[in-house]
């Protein structure tokens, strides 16, 4: 096995759970994550040589990813990115657990299948997957400062369709 082999597997190790989870919300399909994921990883070997370490492996994994998740939407033509957040585990919940899920997360996933995509993206690596601004730049290839603007642009965005949703403002503090 030589170093990039090594490398990859490594880096399999450390971040194919991850990428997996972001690929799902992205493309809202298990069975394609597991594809794209894997594709993610094929494009990472080949690229592999080439790593110039400007980056961590981390956000250079979720940019391939992220282009990945774009080429595949595009082929598809949907961009149905949250619908089914709610089943992000591994192991699907059983009725009883999906009933007792609180209604204001119910109201949140229902407001952001209904943001556009740069929003859903933003709040997705920022609020979900709780990276830091300059690793969300990094990986969208935006500015700090437009990560910082679309980020507030989108989260009013959200409170606003919880809103029209019916959730009230002392509701939505439950939740930001």
């Amino acid at each position: 096995m030589d170093i990039t082999e090594q490398t990859l597997e490594g880096l399999f190790h450390d971040y194919s759970t991850l990428i997996y989870r972001f690929l799902v919300l992205m493309v809202n399909s298990r069975e394609e994550a597991e594809d794209l994921t894997q594709e993610v990883f094929i494009r990472a070997y080949k690229g592999l040589p080439n790593f110039k370490g400007e980056s961590s492996y981390k956000t250079w994994l979720y940019t391939i990813a992220r282009n990945i998740a774009y080429d595949h939407c595009r082929k598809k033509k949907t961009l149905h990115f949250f619908k089914g957040l709610a089943h992000l585990e591994k192991n699907e919940p059983v009725p009883e657990e999906i009933l007792a899920k609180k209604e204001q997360t119910q109201y949140l996933y229902k407001a952001l299948v209904e943001l556009k995509l740069s929003y859903r993206e933003i709040i997705i690596l920022r609020k979900i997957k709780g990276y830091q601004i300059n690793e969300t730049a990094e990986i969208l290839g935006w500015s700090e400062a437009k990560v910082k603007t679309t980020l507030h642009r989108a989260l009013n965005a959200l409170k606003n369709e919880l809103l029209k949703k019916g959730l009230n403002s002392d509701d939505q503090a439950n939740i930001f």
